[in-house]
């Protein structure tokens, strides 16, 4: 479970948009909350008017899966441990069909919940309340009415992920109330999960699970949405994707999954997640019409994953020699990079077709970026002509090279873990391992990776919305691209690869109209893509550091060059190869 909720909270920013909403719920302010009584994690009943001592009562609606309500539990507990001494008590209430009271008590344990956690079955305390989604919180008085209604904070949200809230909407309600004040501000927007409530689904109808929508869900949603892969929660059989079909349908429509961000217009992408209009049109058919299940023969044949991994089952797995203990708190100036060496054994040349990084303590690993040692060249931070293997980092994918093509391990090199780290308030334990499949004999070329980064001069001023940054680099003979990955930080805008050709011709090869941080993605051409010697390959991207951004930790300051995520990055990732032949 462990594993589990470390995909939930994870990824840089650690949301995944999947389930990610902001809406405002009717207001219930000034309604009188009725007594109800529902199980805790331990099977004893708990009732409203348990609590008739209290000044207030917290209640929150949570869930397991929800990214957002996930990241918002430490919050919940730190609030309860600021005003549980002042006569406040806090309730979380799962109504989540989805959420056994068995899958509720390892959540709750897992995540050390100090405050009872309670099972609507039905959905009907959430009915009386009128919540739609999770973390959704109520703030009761002493009469038990509404006098808060809303978000927790304004931290997280839709997209983006604030270092510190910039208002404390709940601690300040509660303070209120405590004080014999009315609530200044008594509703808020609400960022998270619809609560999957309890529904008829139909057996049949013209589009059925079964037979169309199956097996959309295993081409474009089960590569994230299973056990132990960043996706949130799985999405492998009907009554997954059932219980979700709420915030599925918000998502495709507001076209915020699957996740994909390159501008169509430009190249063709292997693996290009994006439904097409046919494709969405057919899903939500099938939500408009009641998610008819269809007959089980129907079903398409479960897809096929190595468990754990991405890529194929690897042929070697090489882990970190020890843990790494990170510790819990974040230093002002961030945690350096860490460098660990593990000895590869090689006594020949390897050829490696697929590689996947993949970290140990998820909660805290920022990225691991897996570089190539050869015996002959020293390894140092920064070395532009070490060779990187492969990586990870929020949505980013392993490596997965087309036939014919490998990159080169030579025989003697060591690997080098680069590790970042991002502390969250526990201390944990980090041993990150990569999988590497061999190609099958010498492949016909050499794979190399490019960083096209800018100079770390580059200085973005403070409250500039589209500072731009360039950077080039050039071909030395005839080759092919396989792919690029874009990479900035938290300013990120937009990233552009242009290539400008010996004959002074330029073509778009990828274009990101919309850099989203929490999902760094690699984009495969479907094709490699020939280019003559000479070529320039041209990155241009844009940087918002203005109010406006809502990720940006600080407008009001100058940004430079630097490892940490509140620090900037261009680097203009690309895989190819030269034309010549390894053999």
């Amino acid at each position: 479970m462990t594993n589990r909720l470390a995909f939930l909270t994870m990824l840089v920013f650690g949301i995944s948009v999947f389930c990610l909403a902001s809406a405002e719920t009717p207001a219930q302010i000034g309604k009188r909350v009725g007594e109800f009584q529902l199980p805790d994690t331990e099977g004893k009943t708990v009732s409203l008017s348990h609590f008739k001592d209290k000044k207030a009562i917290v209640v929150v609606f949570t869930g397991t899966e929800c990214p957002i309500n996930n990241l918002y539990m430490p919050v919940l507990a730190n609030l309860h441990k600021e005003f549980s001494t002042k006569g406040v008590q806090f309730l979380a209430i799962n109504s989540n069909l989805q959420d056994t009271m068995a899958k509720i008590k390892e959540h709750a344990k897992a995540i050390e919940v100090p405050f009872p956690v309670l099972k609507d079955k039905n959905n009907m305390v959430a009915d009386h309340f009128g919540a739609q989604r999770t973390p959704e919180v109520y703030l009761l008085d002493a009469t038990r009415t509404i006098r808060y209604q809303g978000r927790i904070d304004d931290q997280f949200g839709v997209g983006y992920k604030r270092g510190k809230p910039t208002r404390r909407d709940l601690a300040e309600a509660v303070n209120q109330i405590l004080a014999g004040q009315a609530v200044t501000r008594a509703t808020t927007p609400v960022a998270g999960c619809l609560i999957a409530r309890i529904k008829d689904s139909k057996a049949e109808g013209t589009v059925t699970y079964t037979k169309q929508i199956a097996p959309l869900v295993q081409k474009h949603c089960q590569e994230c949405h299973r056990p132990s892969q960043i996706g949130p929660m799985p999405l492998l059989t009907y009554d997954d994707v059932s219980a979700w079909s709420g915030t599925i349908r918000e998502v495709i429509e507001e076209r915020r999954m699957p996740p994909w961000h390159a501008d169509p217009q430009y190249g063709r992408f292997a693996n290009d997640r994006s439904l097409t209009d046919a494709e969405r049109n057919l899903l939500l058919s099938w939500l408009d019409s009641g998610t008819p299940k269809g007959d089980d023969k129907d079903l398409p044949a479960p897809r096929e994953f190595a468990p754990g991994w991405r890529i194929s089952k690897p042929d070697v797995v090489f882990h970190m020699r020890q843990e790494y203990e990170v510790q819990a708190d974040m230093p002002k100036y961030g945690v350096p990079y860490r460098y660990f060496t593990v000895e590869t054994g090689f006594k020949e040349d390897k050829w490696v077709a697929q590689a996947e990084a993949v970290a140990g303590a998820k909660e805290v690993v920022h990225h691991v970026i897996v570089f190539v040692a050869p015996p002959d060249q020293q390894f140092f931070p920064g070395n532009p002509f070490t060779p990187a293997l492969t990586g990870t980092a929020p949505g980013d994918m392993p490596l997965l090279l087309p036939t014919g093509t490998a990159k080169k391990i030579p025989a003697g090199s060591k690997l080098v873990f680069q590790m970042h780290y991002t502390p969250n308030g526990k201390v944990q334990k980090d041993r990150s391992a990569v999988g590497i499949v061999f190609a099958r004999g010498e492949p016909e070329h050499r794979v190399y990776t490019e960083p096209i980064a800018f100079p770390p001069s580059v200085q973005i001023p403070a409250g500039d919305d589209n500072y731009k940054v360039e950077a080039d680099w050039r071909f030395r003979e005839n080759g092919h691209i396989i792919s690029f990955m874009p990479h900035m930080h938290l300013r990120g805008k937009d990233f552009l690869y242009e290539a400008v050709y010996p004959d002074g011709k330029k073509e778009i090869l990828l274009s990101v109209p919309r850099y989203n941080f929490n999902w760094q993605s690699i984009y495969r051409l479907e094709k490699p893509k020939p280019v003559p010697k000479g070529t320039k390959i041209q990155c241009l991207a844009h940087f918002d550091n203005s109010a406006k951004n809502l990720n940006n930790p600080d407008p009001t300051k100058k940004v430079f060059w630097g490892d940490q995520t509140w620090e900037e990055m261009m680097i203009g990732w690309m895989d190819y190869y030269y034309d010549r032949s390894t053999k």
